[in-house]
């Protein structure tokens, strides 16, 4: 056999070359379909690109697929006398001479014990000797590390440069117009793919238990997702003891004074509550809200309060010791002048046309008319989510009525139904339900809006381009997903008039109304709702999704018996990650912190759960890089990019977010204030400090009589005649 029966064999049949890069198409001589005019025009491209492969210095090497006779695998090889050109000419860093100084401590030196069970066992990532680097020169060769030719470029750096290589090669020239670069041939399906070869089979268990240093195997762009991925997990350890330690004291004290008196039926029960809507709703007994009262004691208490502190100095803490980790790694990993070796995307010097002195592919004025589109595109979606914001809280509106008019309306506690489903807590569930599918669907769509409006800006370099492309993503997804969290926080409830004269929506819904406790439960409901189902949706989907494609996939191309298979057709069988696979990583992480800062006073849980998930997401992402999707091309990267912008702009409002929290949503203050100035004379009738009596203190007294027309209507039936009614108290309610 032409891989000499070795299934992992790197090189090619001579056994000496070794395979940088591999190139699939297939053969239109053996295709079912054979359009004779197309096939002629794919394979003169395709005999074209190579040959200027060949003039360019490359070698190749084809071979025949074993289970399907149709594909054929053209092998690249990159020769030294390339590798040293293309090497100065990429501004390369490479070894000089082996680094003797004494390497320090990390920020987190010094808490080793506290997040030593999240560190990787030596043993099994061997650290690796570190060089003194410099760009590479041809002229200087002999002042470089050279002990061996063929390991001089790891295979990483080689990789690199045959991508660069083939993403310029021309293979065309039409009307004046050069066409170029692989990726247009993959695309055009002139080729079926190309990519680097994974080392091994990562699916087995080697004899060698050692594994590679994900930088060096997968290049510096994902070397640095992980480092942050991991130094972000170690910090949460913190931040989730914390949390339940303060998540422990409010179940340990749920129920509170004020709790026991919703739930007394001689003090809740015979609270007479005002209608929450028009005709439909009736008159409703406070102890109704009883378990839902419980469960806001365990949210809302003094330990969410110093949570709350707690999480805005960890914020601060976790992005300055960050920002002190990436640039430790930029010196180690030489990417301290990055943004000076950076070519520009192929795409953008293909439409370097009309100042050929200063390389720009459009006028200035044609610049300021990209942006004015794409600016209006961005401003349309985001107008577009707002609106279906607006679509759930008028669903909300009208299903509250139904809810109202068909669940029970007194408490008996017996019903265990009825103990735990109110009108408030079934629209709230229903709702937050509705809303995460909404948000899930529209991101479906956004994503490749937000690809087609950057390309349409034609970015200089890949970091340009994915910086941009991040600033789109992001600002859609913060209003999609934090929209819905935002409205309940700081808006529902606070405008809605009293019995007497309510507030409308469009003229004909009743504005809602909070729990008598205020809204914090059901903020912390649809935060766990949409944080915990987008955490389980997108683990569904990174596991199953590309596990399922390739089982499809093998046995679709299996035949009757089974046949040993070489490295590049093993390859080619599993997924395509995609130039923007990473991108969604660091989305799906970013939007995960924003939750865990914005909204963490009404959930202490937040930190662990996110804990819990980035174990996992470690683990998933690196099990899925290595088995499940092709080898990515590896890239350099200096930091992560725009990311670090964003988490900085979180980090101030997640501070404003909670303490506008605890001052507006949560009744902390209320009670605080009632507890030491209003149970006590002259107010009081207390002799000391005491919650007893805070609920009574809290609803004001509304007339029946001065019900307008439209409330007239609303039946009494099971609760008797009443004159008056108990409401939450507003500045109007006296």
């Amino acid at each position: 056999e032409e891989f000499n029966g070795k299934p992992d064999s790197l090189f090619f049949n001579d056994g000496q070359r070794r395979i940088d890069f591999i190139l699939v198409y297939e053969d239109e001589r053996r295709k079912e379909t054979n359009k004779k005019g197309s096939n002629q025009k794919q394979r003169r491209k395709r005999q074209a690109y190579e040959s200027n492969l060949i003039c360019g210095g490359l070698q190749l090497e084809a071979t025949r697929s074993i289970l399907d006779d149709k594909l054929v695998f053209v092998k690249v090889h990159a020769p030294w006398e390339v590798l040293t050109t293309y090497a100065e000419i990429m501004h390369i860093k490479l070894p000089l001479k082996p680094n003797d100084l004494k390497t320090r401590s990390s920020a987190f030196g010094d808490f080793n014990w506290f997040t030593k069970v999240l560190q990787v066992d030596e043993s099994l990532i061997k650290p690796e000797q570190e060089f003194f680097t410099a760009p590479f020169e041809k002229s200087r060769l002999n002042d470089f590390y050279i002990h061996d030719r063929d390991t001089f470029f790891n295979p990483a750096t080689r990789s690199r440069i045959v991508y660069f290589i083939l993403s310029r090669i021309m293979y065309q020239v039409r009307d004046n117009v050069k066409k170029f670069g692989i990726n247009k041939l993959v695309s055009s399906g002139i080729y079926k793919a190309a990519f680097p070869l994974h080392d091994c089979d990562f699916s087995r268990q080697a004899e060698d238990l050692s594994c590679p240093n994900e930088r060096k195997y997968y290049g510096e762009k994902i070397g640095i997702y992980f480092a942050w991925l991991g130094y972000y997990t170690q910090m949460l350890l913190l931040a989730a003891v914390v949390g339940v330690a303060c998540f422990l004291y409010g179940y340990i004290n749920q129920n509170c004074t004020w709790s026991k008196e919703v739930c007394h039926p001689d003090i809740g029960g015979k609270i007479i509550m005002c209608p929450q809507c028009d005709k439909l709703c009736p008159f409703w007994k406070l102890n109704i809200t009883c378990e839902s009262s419980k469960k806001l004691c365990i949210f809302d208490s003094f330990g969410t309060l110093v949570f709350a502190v707690f999480m805005g100095i960890w914020v601060t803490l976790f992005l300055e010791f960050w920002k002190r980790r990436q640039a430790e790694l930029e010196y180690e990993w030489d990417t301290v002048e990055l943004q000076q070796e950076e070519q520009p995307r192929p795409e953008y010097e293909a439409r370097c046309t009309h100042v050929e002195e200063e390389r720009v592919p459009f006028t200035t004025w044609g610049k300021c008319i990209r942006i004015a589109l794409c600016a209006s595109a961005v401003l349309f979606w985001i107008l577009l989510i707002i609106a279906s914001v607006i679509g759930i809280i008028v669903y909300r509106l009208s299903v509250f009525i139904v809810f109202s008019a068909k669940l029970p309306k007194s408490f008996n506690g017996t019903d265990p139904f009825q103990r735990y489903l109110t009108p408030q807590t079934a629209t709230s569930i229903t709702a937050s339900v509705i809303s995460f599918v909404i948000i899930m669907i529209l991101n479906t769509i956004y994503e490749k809006v937000a690809i087609m409006i950057t390309n349409f800006e034609l970015p200089r370099t890949q970091t340009d381009y994915e910086n941009s492309l991040t600033m789109k993503m992001f600002l859609f997804q913060f209003v999609n997903y934090y929209s819905s969290c935002f409205y309940i926080a700081f808006f529902k409830g606070k405008f809605v008039g009293y019995p007497g004269e309510p507030v409308y929506w469009l003229g004909k819904y009743r504005n809602e109304e909070c729990d008598p406790g205020g809204c914090l439960l059901e903020l912390t409901t649809q935060l766990t709702i949409i944080m915990g189902g987008k955490a389980i949706w997108n683990n569904i989907q990174e596991v199953l999704l590309p596990w399922v494609k390739n089982l499809m996939g093998r046995c679709c191309t299996v035949s009757g018996a089974e046949k040993i298979t070489p490295r590049w057709e093993q390859d080619y069988h599993l997924q395509l990650m995609g130039r923007l696979g990473l991108f969604y990583e660091y989305l799906e992480m970013i939007i995960q912190f924003g939750f865990v800062t914005l909204f963490v006073a009404s959930f202490p849980l937040a930190p662990l759960l996110a804990l819990v998930n980035n174990i996992l997401e470690i683990r998933v992402d690196a099990w899925k890089l290595t088995t499940q999707y092709r080898r990515m091309v590896p890239e350099k990267a200096q930091d992560i990019g725009a990311w670090q912008p964003i988490m900085q702009g979180i980090a101030i409002l997640a501070v404003v977010t909670n303490a506008m929290i605890i001052a507006f949503t949560s009744d902390m203050i209320p009670r605080l204030v009632y507890y030491w100035s209003f149970s006590v004379p002259p107010y009081g009738d207390h002799a000391s400090p005491t919650m007893d009596g805070y609920i009574n203190n809290t609803l004001s007294f509304f007339n029946v009589a001065d019900f307008r027309d439209k409330s007239r209507g609303n039946p009494y039936s099971g609760l008797g005649n009443h004159t008056t009614c108990r409401q939450v108290f507003t500045s109007k309610c006296t």
